[in-house]
Order: C-alpha cells, then sequence, then structure tokens
C-alpha cells in the first residue's frame, strides 16, 4: 500500500511539475527566434556576401539616367505605356524593381507592377506587360570604371535581341544600339543608382541559386539557434519563444522554387528543446504568399504588397498545416496567422476574413491553444479588432512598440524616450487590454531606441520602463531579438552585458 501511494504521488507530481507538461503561466517572458527560419539579412548581414553581384538581388531598386540627356529614365504613368528619357530628378515613376534571373540578366518591374520589355517582338522599349518573360529580359553592363558596390556606376542595358538600349529622343527609347564605348555623348550609356536593396528569404535563396542555396540555409539553421541557446533562455527567467515562419513550410521539403527545403526539421527541433526545458512556443506565420507588408521579413520578392483575397484559402491552408503537425505537442502556446498585416493595402474586411478562416483551421486541431491576431500597421484602429476577436475563445491580440523609424523618437531625449513608455505606450497598450475580451500581447520591442548618444546606464533605464509597462499584457510580450548582431538588438548580449534583468 505503501509503495502504491508512494508511486501515486511521484506520477501527480510528474503531471504537476514536469516542465514539458506544467500549465505555463501567462504573462508570458519571451523572445524572438528572429533571422533564423525567415530571414532578415540586417540582423546578420555577412551571410549575404558570397552571393555574386550581392546588391544586385531581386527587389533592388534602380534609377538610370541617360549620360546624353542627362535625363532619367521613366515609365511614363507608372506604367502601361511608352518608357521615357525626359525626367530631371528622379521618384516613383523613375524607379525600376529588380527580378532577378541570375547575377546579371533581370526583369524590370515598374510601380504599375508591369514589366518593361520589347513592344510586339520589335525594338520599341514599353512598359505594358503583366508577366515577365524572354522579351522582358535585360543584361546589365556595367563599365570597367565602376564604383565600389555598383552604387552610381555607368552601365549599358542590353535587350533580349542582342542589341543595346539607346535614347533616340526623350520620348523614344529602342533596343537597336550595337556600338562600343562609354564617352557621356554615347546614347547607350547609362548612370544606374541604387536607390534600395532587400535582403530576405527570396533574396537569400535565389541570390545563391539552387546549386548553393541548400547548403547555405541549412547550414544557418543548424548553427543560428541551437539547444544551448534555449538553455540559456530558460536559465534567464524566459518562458516562452515566438517563432517566425514563412509560407514555404508548409511545402517541406520541396518548396517552390528559390525557397530551400528544412525549416520544418529546424521547426521541429525547437519543439523537442522547448520540451526538455520547459517552455512554451508561439509558432508565427511571419510571411505570407504575396506580402503582407512588402518588408524584407514578409519574403517578398520585390517590395510590392500584394496580399489579399485571392491569397486567403492558400493562407489558411498554412495555419492548418501548422495546426494539424503541433496541436498535441504540450510545448505549443500559440500560432499567430499573421505577421503585421499593413494598412491601407491589408483591408479590415479581408483581415477578418482570414482571422475568422484561420481560427477555425486551428480550433479543428485543438481548442486550448491561443490564437494571435496581429494588429494592423499604419493607418489603423488599435482597437479595429476588439469586437471581432472578442465572440472567441482564447485569442490574443499583438501589438508591436519601437521608439524607432520615424522622426517622432530621432527628436527625443532620453527621459523623453522614457516617458514616452511610461506615457503613450502605457496608454496605447491599455486599449487592447480588456477585462473580458481577447488577451494583449506586446509581440516585438527591443532595448535599442533612437538615441546614439545614450549610455549604458540610459539603456538600462529604457529597458527597465518598457519591462514594467509591457509586463502588463495579460498574455505577455515578446522581445526582438534573441540573437542580432546589433547588440542593443540581442536579449543575449543585453542579459550577458547586463543590460537588462527579467
Amino acid at each position: 500500500m505503501a509503495s502504491y501511494s508512494y508511486l501515486t504521488l511521484l506520477f501527480i507530481s510528474y503531471i504537476f511539475f514536469s516542465p514539458s507538461l506544467a500549465q505555463t503561466k501567462l504573462p508570458l517572458k519571451a523572445v524572438n527566434l528572429g533571422n533564423w527560419l525567415v530571414t532578415e539579412g540586417w540582423m546578420k548581414p555577412s551571410r549575404f556576401n558570397d552571393i555574386p553581384q550581392n546588391n544586385l538581388l531581386d527587389g533592388t531598386q534602380v534609377q538610370f539616367k541617360s549620360t546624353k540627356l542627362q535625363k532619367y529614365i521613366c515609365a511614363e504613368n507608372g506604367g502601361g505605356t511608352i518608357v521615357v528619357a525626359n525626367r530631371s530628378s528622379a521618384s516613383d515613376w523613375e524607379t525600376f524593381r529588380l527580378w532577378r534571373i541570375n547575377e546579371t540578366h533581370f526583369n524590370f518591374r515598374v510601380s504599375s507592377k508591369q514589366f518593361v520589355g520589347l513592344k510586339d517582338y520589335t525594338n520599341r522599349i514599353v512598359a505594358g506587360s503583366d508577366t515577365a518573360g524572354f522579351p522582358q529580359t535585360f543584361q546589365i553592363v556595367f563599365s570597367t570604371e565602376r564604383n565600389e558596390n555598383n552604387k552610381n556606376s555607368k552601365v549599358k542595358i542590353k535587350a533580349s535581341n542582342g542589341q543595346f538600349i539607346q535614347v533616340q529622343s526623350d520620348t523614344l527609347l529602342t533596343a537597336d544600339y550595337s556600338g562600343s564605348g562609354w564617352e557621356d555623348s554615347n546614347p547607350s550609356v547609362f548612370i544606374m543608382t541604387i536607390v534600395r536593396t532587400l535582403q530576405g528569404e527570396y533574396q537569400i535563396t535565389n541570390g545563391y541559386g539552387p546549386d548553393k542555396a541548400p547548403q547555405v540555409m541549412r547550414d544557418h539553421w543548424n548553427t543560428y539557434i541551437t539547444e544551448q541557446d534555449f538553455q540559456f533562455m530558460s536559465s534567464n527567467g524566459l518562458n516562452a519563444v515566438r517563432i517566425p515562419v514563412g509560407w514555404w513550410i508548409a511545402k517541406d521539403p520541396n518548396p517552390p522554387k528559390p525557397f530551400v527545403g528544412g525549416s520544418l526539421q529546424a521547426l521541429d527541433n525547437a519543439f523537442k528543446w522547448a520540451g526538455k526545458y520547459g517552455m512554451k512556443i508561439i509558432v508565427d506565420l511571419h510571411a505570407v504568399q504575396g506580402s503582407q507588408n512588402g518588408n524584407d521579413h514578409s519574403s517578398t520578392r520585390d517590395g510590392f504588397q500584394e496580399w489579399g483575397d485571392p491569397n486567403i484559402k492558400e493562407t489558411v491552408d498554412v495555419i492548418d498545416f501548422l495546426a494539424k503537425r503541433y496541436a498535441n505537442d504540450p510545448s505549443l502556446i500559440a500560432i499567430e496567422l499573421m505577421n503585421e498585416p499593413l494598412a491601407p493595402g491589408v483591408t479590415l474586411e479581408n483581415l477578418k476574413k482570414f482571422y475568422g478562416a484561420g481560427y477555425d483551421a486551428v480550433r479543428k486541431y485543438t481548442s486550448s491553444a491561443y490564437v494571435i491576431l496581429s494588429n494592423r500597421l499604419g493607418p489603423a484602429d488599435p482597437r479595429e479588432l476588439i469586437s471581432f476577436a472578442s465572440g472567441l475563445s482564447n485569442v490574443v491580440i499583438d501589438v508591436h512598440y519601437y521608439n524607432l523609424f520615424s522622426d517622432e523618437f530621432s527628436a527625443k531625449n532620453v527621459q523623453q524616450n522614457i516617458d514616452y513608455i511610461y506615457n503613450t505606450r502605457s496608454s496605447d497598450l491599455a486599449k487592447v487590454t480588456t477585462s473580458n475580451g481577447p488577451l494583449s500581447f506586446v509581440g516585438e520591442w527591443t532595448g535599442e531606441f533612437a538615441n546614439n548618444g545614450a549610455s549604458k546606464q540610459d539603456y538600462q533605464r529604457f529597458a527597465k520602463a518598457q519591462l514594467d509597462v509591457y509586463g502588463r499584457a495579460t498574455f505577455g510580450w515578446a522581445y526582438w531579438a534573441s540573437k542580432c548582431e546589433q547588440n542593443h538588438w540581442s536579449l543575449k548580449w543585453m542579459i550577458e552585458n547586463n543590460y537588462i534583468k527579467l
């Protein structure tokens, strides 16, 4: 009898105190595993170093100025008609987004989302094709006097007919020049200026190509986040991780090109390590087909935001895949349906339609896992999802707070930044923290802020202010990120160097 009682007590103790089975108390103290399964180049730029022509990746925005006319090339009306060379300054219509075929050949996409090409297989240059094929393919040829990083270099542009583009006049560009020379009076010479680059998952996989990308990505997944990282996080007061994933993970092990299979195995490893160290996992669909915000971390090819109603079913299918796979894993605490949809491009109507279907997909497999709804960025009411979410069970509203990315914060001193947390951020969080509705979650925040002269003590005070305020979120918070080459963005560095205490 005594032996039976002892075994019963042991079993009960296992249920209630085993790290993998214990009920995690809210609010969570979590960290984002950013740049692991969804690439964000700024967090570790060296990953792109070995790509040939690594500043001419997909989505690079370029402008071309005729050296003869001293005017910029422009897709008239933003596209759908002729290409001209009559602009004295450059803006949207004078900017072309690259679709990279290889390190020398590209398609040029214009602001109407159409492509530059040869008109009806003649030598006339227009910007009216909705698809990119052979007539829309161009080779960028550099002068031997190219500038470092190609940012302002003399180039010629060879069309698919083998001839170079030249300016016949300020309203006529043709692909029929076969001469040589790089003098400024040459009608086929242009100054190419790089305006913006992207460094996301599409850029790194397409940049390395099908032969090299698989090994490059596997090496990264196997080393960037390891079991030791989970041990470190658990031992330093964290009880959860938010893991960004891309839509292609549902197609593993053979996702559509240029994406590479293997991220699903890395996510499986994370669940294994989380179980071992008593941590919970939020699976966050960070990158969706069509791109919900046009940023690198949405896996966009060229920076256009194109997710909408036609993408809803395929995005729900990804949520269904993830829920089915992990619903019975005790480490799963939540699935976030989409990260940072951007208003007004992502409409509230489409977002609610998707969130409703995504919620139903999760509930097919689990009634206990939380479903996280990310607020829209941009011109959107932070409370716009409250009434919608209030009719659902175990639902969370995710907000992201950064004292960065606008002139508003650049003008603030240290104390003003700290006051902003205690006043404005506190008020903002209170607006989405309800007594009987969805829970609130500060899914992204960081110890970095827009004050380059701040001291260690300043950073400590700024971090503490955020911990004080974001600790009021009823679901919890998640720091961005676990690791980053920019120190104040790296929670590991912040902990090890005593900038933050959890």
